[in-house]
């Protein structure tokens, strides 16, 4: 879960890149990064941190040019050491830089492919530098002095028959433009628009429609998947499909948690979606316990209160704020160690006492993964006083790690794998636990006026969309991404990060 952006505009872009990136922050608390280019000259600015902390106002006067792309991220593939921020950048041919929302399947086929056969090097574990050696090697192959859009096209052409994954891809060519390109499955989001202005046409590409809203843009659409769009330096717009045969099959835990409600992803709106995932499951609750003694409905901040909200309507129930968070706390199912995340949800919420004494409380989340924030935030419930603790989920059990972007735990961490729904609510300690079934998910998020025929749902089916993700795959990850190997990188990288300082 990384965000992305790039524009094309008619002054200086820094500030719109910046103020991109924070609407974008969401996605990506690691690391950021912006470059831009001015009279055939890169300026980059890119280390960990919130934007608001990565950028001054020394860097920000440096970042020159109206043309540029930005990045927030956080790890997926790699680990999180400064040099791993994006965008990363090549030489040859032209000066590419460019940024990655997702997660390439076949990297280590891939990096070998690059050092053998196209004799790159790659200087990060990123599979996101693996990405753009990949794109520049095939745009090098045209061999052009000056590349054409026809050129660019080709190149991503063959992007799509080497990489497996998920990706949603900026890249710029210094003084040429920029290009925009999604996966042939679309996994990941992005968009593209426009504004005008007195000098002309801007465009802008992004991981989501809101980071568009915010700065003026008016949003054209969705890149289809295996799409390209690709902006001139001089503001004129090209599309092209790509792909052989695309297929869409976005990440439907895009809706569940990981984009802003404000946002529309596929012609979906986000906000509309989980309003639906709380009517799903009022008439799951009514069905199974229709003679319910439920007297509030809770939400836990902030992902799961537009669910909470329509669930609260449809049962005729009291809806309350039960909860006051703390801004200032990261998103915990990404942080390291079972010991940080424990002591990170009591730091991040606290509870009102009068909203829990003597009454049964039903609390929503949008999803449990770990199980760890559900867990405290029950017994936090029953130190307020509640009487009955039950815990609804907007999502269906999540059983599966996802591979393409969301560097969620290794199955095994993820309490509701091989376990029942009965063993999850015993665990984390509530008296009733009722999950989102799937097929109620997929209605709520692809029933808008814009129907999607198939979603990613791997994390909660285990059916991965792009085919090539097979058990000895899935070994590789639970190796890579279990807390002890985590803990040990981030080691090793402070006292990397500590020497080079």
């Amino acid at each position: 879960m990384c965000g992305i952006v790039g524009i094309v505009g008619k002054s200086n872009v820094n500030q719109a890149l910046y103020d991109a990136l924070t609407v974008l922050q969401h996605r990506g608390q690691d690391a950021a990064g912006i470059v831009t280019s001015h009279d055939g000259r890169l300026f980059l600015r890119k280390d960990n941190g919130l934007v608001r902390d990565v950028f001054h106002q020394r860097h920000m006067q440096r970042l020159v040019g109206h043309m540029g792309i930005g990045h927030v991220r956080y790890p997926t593939a790699g680990s999180s050491t400064s040099a791993e921020a994006q965008p990363f950048y090549v030489n040859s041919p032209y000066g590419i830089t460019l940024a990655h929302n997702g997660n390439l399947t076949n990297v280590e086929q891939l990096a070998k492919e690059i050092y053998e056969s196209d004799l790159r090097h790659v200087n990060t574990n990123s599979d996101s530098e693996v990405l753009l050696n990949v794109f520049a090697h095939e745009l090098a192959q045209r061999g052009k002095l000056q590349p054409t859009e026809e050129d660019v096209f080709a190149a991503v052409t063959d992007v799509h028959n080497r990489c497996v994954g998920g990706y949603a891809v900026v890249a710029m060519v210094t003084g040429y433009g920029i290009v925009g390109f999604r996966d042939p499955h679309g996994i990941r989001p992005i968009v593209f628009g426009q504004r005008h202005t007195d000098e002309g046409v801007e465009y802008m590409i992004a991981s989501e429609s809101v980071s568009l809203d915010v700065l003026g843009f008016t949003l054209i659409r969705d890149l289809a998947p295996g799409e390209a769009v690709y902006i001139t330096e001089d503001g004129k717009l090209h599309t092209r499909q790509c792909a052989v045969a695309p297929k869409l099959t976005p990440c439907i835990f895009e809706h569940v948690y990981l984009a802003r409600p404000d946002s529309i992803i596929d012609g979906v709106s986000v906000y509309k979606a989980r309003l639906r995932m709380g009517e799903k499951l009022a008439e799951k609750i009514l069905r199974e316990r229709p003679e319910h003694d439920i007297d509030v409905v809770i939400p836990i901040p902030d992902t799961s209160r537009t669910a909470a909200l329509e669930l609260a309507n449809h049962l005729g129930v009291k809806f309350r704020e039960g909860f006051v968070k703390n801004r200032y706390i990261g998103r915990t199912f990404i942080m390291p160690g079972q010991a940080a995340r424990k002591k990170s949800v009591r730091q991040k919420l606290n509870a009102i006492e009068l909203e829990f004494r003597g009454k049964n409380v039903m609390l929503v989340d949008d999803s449990i993964v770990r199980g760890t924030t559900c867990k405290q935030i029950i017994q936090m419930a029953r130190e307020a006083g509640a009487k009955n603790v039950y815990f609804c989920s907007a999502a269906p059990a999540v059983r599966y790690p996802n591979v393409y972007g969301i560097d969620m735990p290794s199955a095994h961490e993820l309490i509701a794998h091989n376990r029942s729904t009965q063993d999850v609510a015993d665990l984390i300690g509530a008296d009733w636990l009722i999950y989102q079934d799937l097929p109620d998910l997929i209605e709520a998020v692809g029933g808008g006026k814009i129907k999607i025929d198939q979603f990613d749902c791997a994390v909660f089916d285990g059916k991965y969309v792009t085919g090539d993700v097979d058990e000895t795959y899935l070994n590789k990850i639970e190796q890579a991404r279990n807390d002890s190997s985590k803990i040990k990188t981030q080691a090793v990288s402070a006292i990397i990060d500590l020497y080079n300082n």
